[in-house]
């Protein structure tokens, strides 16, 4: 297993839009079909395509349910919301409690995943969701935008397309 929190030869992304971000897993699906990706971490790159299609999709249809967190990461989360939604979101984070530290990860194909994220976020031209982030609480629709951009840049910056 790989160390994420110490991968240093990530990608530098910055995505604008969800257009980008599936532009850019495209391109990453592109490089797999050529045999020329290379992987950084952990998961293949359909679990991370799939893992963010499920995470998009969790505000809009509903979460699973998960472990409160603590009461520190209650009260200083919603203070450093600023800085998720602006900045890299950290690697190797993990729920506490949530068997493999996080859901939405099984192997999937990477053409599969992309047609789950693609759906994911078209959805997100025309619903705002109505329920609170289980860690950052209530947000804007643009806020939670993007939040899954940051969060897109974490899971794509793995993967180099060769």
């Amino acid at each position: 297993m790989v160390n994420t929190r110490q991968v240093t030869n990530r990608r530098p992304l910055r995505f604008a839009n969800f257009g980008a971000v599936v532009r850019d897993a495209e391109s990453l699906a592109g490089a797999e079909r050529r045999g020329t990706l290379r992987a950084m971490g952990n998961w293949t790159l359909g679990q991370a395509i799939g893992h963010l299609a499920y995470w998009a999709r969790a505000p809009l249809v509903g979460y699973p349910e998960l472990p409160r967190p603590p009461w520190l990461l209650r009260v200083m989360m919603p203070l450093l919301k600023n800085g998720f939604l602006n900045k890299r979101l950290p690697a190797g984070v993990r729920i506490r409690g949530v068997a493999d530290g996080t859901l939405g990860t099984e192997k999937m194909a990477t053409d599969r995943a992309l047609g789950e994220l693609r759906a994911a976020l078209d959805r997100w031209a025309n619903e705002t969701p109505s329920r609170p982030n289980p860690i950052l609480g209530t947000l804007t629709h643009g806020e939670w935008i993007k939040l899954n951009l940051r969060h897109a840049e974490l899971h794509l910056s793995f993967f180099h397309p060769g």
